[in-house]
């Protein structure tokens, strides 16, 4: 009987997802505001059902109390989240509150079913970093100062990477972490966001010849000491992050194109320069030849992916647990093997989503510095969710970064709640500009609605 719920569940499963997935992209048409609401709820839905599933599924097979106290205390983390977010924050943008909530109860449902004791702990986490996250659109807001500290981000971000490059311990051929008190963060994780500040601060003040020389040299320096620690996966996001951002800020082709350029020219370097490139480069090239030694990572994602096809084995059918690291590196493939192929494109689609609604708040942003801002935190997604989901893919060599909001990582976690709280707060924004275009129409004498300039 256990055999057949779980056969069923799967099917289940991916019915609800291909439902939230069509309703994130029905709130991109739907005018009308009680419509809206109407489509954010069956979305609230949705997701408690897809939870309920799921954990009913790891009780059958589990048959431990304490994870049905596990369930109702992520339900309530759930609610509270959406409750609170709400309510402090009404005029917040809920399709991006929804697909953050949709996101972190997949990553419960995975991490759970890969590791219980790792789940708690990167639970504990999660409530700390909601608590945080609940305060950043307050600061976005009110604090119009930030706009000015364009060096300050700098030199806090080489900083930060420098220390983390001269006394970091290496972990998988990598200075990422630093251990104080106790805790481990990867630093890197967090100057992200100060370098996204720092590049738009420096882009908004000026994009004449001399501005932005000053401006590539910072950030090259960032992305070379990222390379000097061999976080290669970091390196990479911060590269394409920042030249997407000149680019937007600039409209010039000529700096993407030499970006490009120097790109590849760098690429190239790096396989020559360092072995650890080579052998990630010869390992994509062909992981089974390398079967028992550097390849066995990424040939059984290989194999998950295949096994899953496109309705997956179903939840404690198949063996994630087979690839190594599978919680940081390779939950795609995870995902891939027992939820299937529909639901892992499901998932994409939700995080193009959350991408779109980026970009479309920067578009609708007047300021340029926080224009910069929510298109380099869309960018910093984008790229992130590219990189994990084409390494476990094998369309390009594995990086070694995590899918955002689902694998396991505090530091990641915690900097992912942080972008998207600052894009809450620069939709609020957003909002307020909306609010002052209506009410300076209204003091210049004219009559009924304006046409907005904002239609999402």
């Amino acid at each position: 009987m256990t055999r057949l719920i779980i056969e069923i569940s799967k099917y289940v499963l991916i019915a609800l997802i291909v439902l939230y997935t069509l309703q994130c992209y029905l709130a991109f048409v739907k005018k009308d505001e009680d419509s809206r609401e109407f489509l954010f709820l069956r979305q609230n839905v949705v997701m408690f059902c897809i939870h309920f599933v799921a954990f009913m599924v790891f009780y059958l097979k589990m048959e431990r109390p304490m994870l049905l106290y596990f369930y109702g205390a992520q339900v309530l983390y759930l609610l509270a989240a959406l409750v609170f977010f709400r309510n402090l924050y009404p005029r917040a943008s809920k399709l991006i509150i929804n697909n953050m909530c949709m996101l972190i109860t997949i990553g419960f449902i995975m991490l759970t079913r890969l590791s219980y004791d790792q789940s708690t702990k990167q639970f504990t986490i999660l409530a700390v970093g909601t608590v945080i996250a609940l305060i950043i659109p307050v600061i976005i807001r009110k604090m119009r100062i930030l706009t000015k500290w364009a060096w300050v981000y700098a030199v806090l971000g080489i900083g930060l990477l420098g220390v983390v490059a001269v006394i970091a311990r290496s972990t998988y051929g990598a200075k990422l972490s630093l251990s104080v008190g106790g805790i481990t963060l990867q630093p890197s994780e967090f100057v992200k966001i100060l370098f996204v500040f720092f590049a738009a601060g420096m882009l908004a003040k000026s994009i004449e010849f001399k501005n932005i020389v000053v401006t590539t040299a910072l950030a090259a320096f960032h992305v070379l000491i990222l390379v000097i620690s061999t976080d290669l996966g970091s390196a990479l996001i911060f590269f394409i992050t920042y030249l997407m951002m000149l680019y937007v800020a600039t409209k010039d082709i000529r700096y993407l194109l030499a970006g490009f350029a120097a790109g590849a020219l760098a690429a190239v370097a790096a396989y020559f320069l360092f072995s650890h490139v080579r052998v990630r480069v010869e390992i994509w090239q062909d992981p089974f030849k390398e079967y028992e030694g550097g390849g066995y990572q990424v040939a059984q994602a290989l194999f998950a992916i295949g096994a899953g096809g496109w309705f997956g084995t179903g939840l404690f059918q198949g063996s994630p647990g087979a690839i190594p690291i599978v919680d940081q590196d390779f939950m795609f493939a995870a995902i891939v093997e027992e939820l299937g192929g529909i639901f892992a494109i499901c998932l994409i689609l939700i995080c193009m989503s959350c991408f779109i609604m980026f970009v479309n708040i920067s578009m609708k942003l007047e300021e340029d510095f926080y224009r910069y801002v929510a298109f380099g935190l869309g960018c910093l997604y984008g790229v992130q969710v590219f990189l994990t989901v084409g390494g476990a893919m094998k369309m390009i060599p594995m990086t070694g970064v995590t899918l955002p909001l689902i694998s396991t990582g505090g530091s990641s976690l915690l900097s992912t709640l942080a972008s998207f709280s600052i894009i809450q707060g620069l939709y609020i924004l957003r909002e307020d500009e909306e609010n002052r275009f209506e009410e300076e129409y209204y003091d210049n004498g004219n009559g009924g609605y304006p046409d907005s300039r904002y239609p999402y």
